[in-house]
C-alpha cells in the first residue's frame, strides 16, 4: 500500500538574450542587450508533485526571477502541487521596517505565493515570524543538529569550550547550543552598532528641534537623549577556553572579526565561528584569513566553493540529508515532526 515516489524536480533554466537590431559600428557606446529568463519544462508535469530546488547565488534578483518563472510555468502546466525548496530564503534580513524603506521579505513571499507555490521548505529563517508572510505551509528546518554534531566530532576538547553570542540579540541561540552541549555561555556587549539595529528605525527617531507654538504646550513631545554605547565587555569567562561564536548568517564578517579580537584579548586560545548560511560576500574570505578566527563552519545552503579556495579556514557541513527527507515525507504525506526532534525553540 506504499505510494510510488515519483516527483518531478526542476532546477535548471535557460536564459534568452535578445539584442536590439542596431549596428555596433555606428555608435560609440556599447550595444544594449535585454536579458530575459525563459523556462522550458522537458516533460509533462500535469497532475504531478513538483519540487523546485533553487539555491541563492550572488545575483539574488536573477535567482528570484528564475524561481518565480519556474513555479508559474509549472502552475500553468497543471501541476498537482508545487513545493519550493529554498535552503536560504532571499531578503530574509529585510523583515523589519527601516526608516522609509519596506519589508522586502513580505514582498518576496507574496510574489512566490502569487506565482503558484503551494508549499515551501527552507532552513533557519533569519526571523521565524517570516513564516507569517506566507499563506501556504512553510517548513522551517533547522541546521543546529548538524552543527552540534560537528562540534562534538571535530573539536576534540570541546568540553573546554564556551558558546559565545557576539551580541545580546543572539544570546538565545547561544543559550540553546550551550544547554544541549552542557557548556557555559558568554555574551559580548557594547560592540559597534550594526546595520540591523533598531536605532535606524525611523519610527523611533525624535524631533531634532523642540518646536513651540505649533502644538498645544501640553502635547509637546519630550526630547529624547541619544543612546550611548557602553564600552565593550564580555559577560562570562573565556580565559583559557575555546570560544565558539554561533549565529544564523555570516555575510559581512567585520562584527565576527571584532568579536574574535575581543575574545583573544580576554584569553580565549582558539576561536570558532558557526553559522547556517555562509554568504561570505565581498572580501570576507580575506578578512577571515587575516583575523584571529581559527575556523569558520557553515552549511552548504549556499554554494561557497570559491570562498573556500580563497580561505582554508572555511569548513562545510552537509545538510542535504534533512532536505531530501523533508521532500520524501511531503510527497508521501508523512508527518514532519520527526525532523524537529530535540530542536530548541530558540535555534
Amino acid at each position: 500500500h506504499s505510494k510510488v515516489f515519483n516527483p518531478v524536480f526542476l532546477s535548471s533554466v535557460h536564459v534568452c538574450a535578445r539584442a536590439h537590431s542596431l549596428s555596433a559600428l555606428s555608435f560609440s557606446h556599447p550595444l544594449f542587450v535585454s536579458i530575459e529568463t525563459r523556462v522550458q519544462i522537458q516533460e509533462s508535469v500535469r497532475g504531478k508533485d513538483v519540487f523546485v530546488i533553487q539555491t541563492m547565488s550572488k545575483d539574488v534578483n536573477t535567482t528570484i526571477m528564475e524561481m518565480l518563472i519556474m513555479v508559474y510555468a509549472c502552475r500553468t502546466s497543471c501541476a498537482k502541487s508545487i513545493t519550493g525548496v529554498l535552503p536560504y530564503f532571499p531578503y530574509s534580513k529585510q523583515c523589519k521596517m527601516r526608516k522609509r524603506g519596506s519589508i522586502v521579505s513580505k514582498l518576496v513571499a507574496s510574489m512566490m505565493c502569487k506565482a503558484g507555490l503551494t508549499h515551501l521548505i527552507t532552513m533557519d529563517l533569519h526571523q521565524k515570524e517570516i513564516q507569517g508572510f506566507f499563506n501556504i505551509p512553510v517548513d522551517n528546518l533547522r541546521a543546529s543538529p548538524f552543527l552540534l554534531q560537528y562540534i562534538q566530532e571535530e573539536i576534540p576538547d570541546y568540553r573546554n569550550a564556551v558558546i559565545v553570542a557576539k551580541s545580546p540579540a543572539s544570546a538565545k541561540r547561544a543559550q540553546s547550543f550551550a544547554e544541549r552541549l552542557r557548556l557555559g555561555i558568554a555574551v559580548i556587549h557594547g560592540e559597534a552598532q550594526d546595520a540591523e539595529s533598531d536605532q535606524v528605525d525611523g519610527r523611533h527617531s525624535p524631533p531634532t528641534v523642540k518646536t513651540t507654538g505649533a502644538i498645544h504646550p501640553s502635547m509637546e513631545i519630550p526630547l529624547l537623549i541619544p543612546k550611548e554605547k557602553p564600552p565593550i565587555t564580555v559577560v562570562g569567562d573565556v580565559g583559557g577556553r575555546i570560544a565558539i561564536i554561533v549565529d544564523d548568517i555570516i555575510d559581512d564578517v567585520d562584527s565576527f572579526v571584532a568579536a574574535a579580537e575581543t575574545l583573544k584579548e580576554r584569553g580565549a586560545y582558539k576561536i570558532f565561528v558557526m553559522a547556517t548560511h555562509g554568504l561570505l560576500s565581498s572580501d570576507a574570505p580575506r578578512f577571515i584569513e587575516e583575523s584571529a578566527i581559527d575556523e569558520v563552519v557553515v552549511t552548504n545552503t549556499i554554494p561557497h566553493e570559491l570562498q573556500k579556495l580563497q580561505c582554508p579556514k572555511i569548513k562545510t557541513v552537509d545538510i542535504s540529508m534533512i532536505l531530501s527527507e523533508a521532500i520524501r515525507r511531503i510527497h508521501n504525506g508523512e508527518s514532519m515532526s520527526y525532523l524537529f526532534r530535540n530542536i530548541g525553540v530558540d535555534d
